[in-house]
């Protein structure tokens, strides 16, 4: 099969680009409700078995609904990509958030544009602008603001398991972006492709490391099926969607709405207070997240051919055949310049003449005096 990738031909106009982005948007959006949802309704203590249940129930889901398989190479494909976006990542996020004090994972996971400006240079040839950087780190500094709190020395497992949750998804997202999906394959489909391979990683990790499935009440149940429908299945398909259509760039500098909206949720929900300084790193977290969605405009100037149409000399001065400075063509003299027999300069044409024509003895004919 061949690869499918959105090209810049095919990019979508300025209103559906909108709606592209907004749509994209609700995926980190919803991200951002995991820890009141974990906090609130699920069993403490099983990570593994969290991101299991996020995982792999969503993959075999969309599976069924998208009823396509991986073929030929892409059944690797597909296991690296669920491996870095999901396998690799939910593990290593959740190790990081629990040995890292005062949402310091977050502030790490929040420099994943920079990850991605930087291999999106190496992989898919998109080469970061000053703003583009200067952006990741607005972006970096405003979660800092929102979720860093005083705590004591940084364990380094945990930092090292931030950054490596970072790189994974950073990775995942490049690749996805570069090797497109297979023709005929839609991004639901590739979704459960990922979403399942990233499950069956997870199972024998979680098996081995928290022992069997904890018993579930009522609420857990609603948790676990929020999490795996609405938080997983459709907000990685949203996901996976945007990348396939928008810039790697462009999506990942939308992952800060993740931990904005989890102090958004904390304060409305959990009666969580937010200080000025959070507000403030609200708002530069917000603006970085905006202005990562513009892209930058290419000059167009009009050609000479333009320009004449237009009327005048064009603009590189230099005088056109037929076309005089001030763009109104004269009387006897054709487009072309070239002056045609039996037409005077003045246009006018004499009688008992045809337009072009000459007498049988080689001499005009000339109009009898008056």
């Amino acid at each position: 099969m061949t690869a499918h990738t959105a090209h810049p031909a095919n990019a979508p106009h300025t209103g559906s680009r909108l709606s592209l982005i907004a749509l994209t948007a609700l995926a980190p959006i919803s991200w951002g409700t995991t820890y009141a949802v974990t906090t609130e309704f699920l069993p403490a203590d099983r990570p593994l078995f969290t991101g299991l249940v996020r995982a792999l129930p969503a993959g075999l889901l969309l599976l069924a609904i998208s009823r396509t398989l991986p073929r030929g190479i892409w059944w690797g494909k597909a296991a690296v990509l669920g491996a870095l976006n999901i396998g690799a990542f939910f593990p290593l996020l959740f190790l990081s958030a629990y040995r890292l004090p005062g949402g310091m994972a977050a502030v790490v996971g929040s420099v994943g544009p920079l990850f991605v400006a930087g291999l999106a240079t190496v992989l898919l040839g998109e080469r970061p602008t000053v703003r583009t950087l200067l952006t990741g780190i607005a972006a970096a500094l405003g979660v800092s603001l929102v979720v860093l709190k005083a705590a004591g020395a940084l364990d380094p497992v945990g930092l090292v398991a931030a950054l490596a949750s970072t790189a994974s998804m950073s990775t995942g997202t490049v690749l996805t972006k570069r090797w497109g999906r297979p023709a005929g394959v839609g991004p639901l489909a590739l979704t459960g492709w990922q979403l399942t391979a990233g499950g069956l990683l997870i199972a024998p990790l979680a098996l081995l490391v928290e022992g069997a499935p904890p018993a579930l009440d009522g609420r857990a149940i609603g948790g676990y099926l929020y999490l795996a429908l609405a938080n997983t299945a459709v907000s990685y398909w949203l996901w996976f969607r945007g990348i396939g259509r928008l810039s790697a760039t462009q999506v990942t500098f939308l992952g800060p709405l993740s931990p904005l909206t989890a102090a958004v949720v904390g304060w409305a929900a959990l009666g969580q207070a937010l200080t000025p300084v959070q507000l403030l790193g609200m708002a530069i977290a917000f603006g970085a997240t905006v202005l990562g969605q513009l892209q930058p405009r290419k000059a167009s100037s009009p050609t000479p051919r333009r320009e004449a149409a237009r009327g005048g000399a064009p603009r590189d001065g230099a005088p056109r055949a037929g076309v005089p400075q001030d763009g109104v063509p004269r009387a006897g003299v054709p487009q072309d310049g070239v002056p045609r027999a039996g037409v005077p300069d003045d246009g006018v044409p004499r009688g008992g003449m045809p337009h072009g024509s000459a007498s049988h003895g080689g001499a005009p004919h000339r109009a009898p005096a008056a």
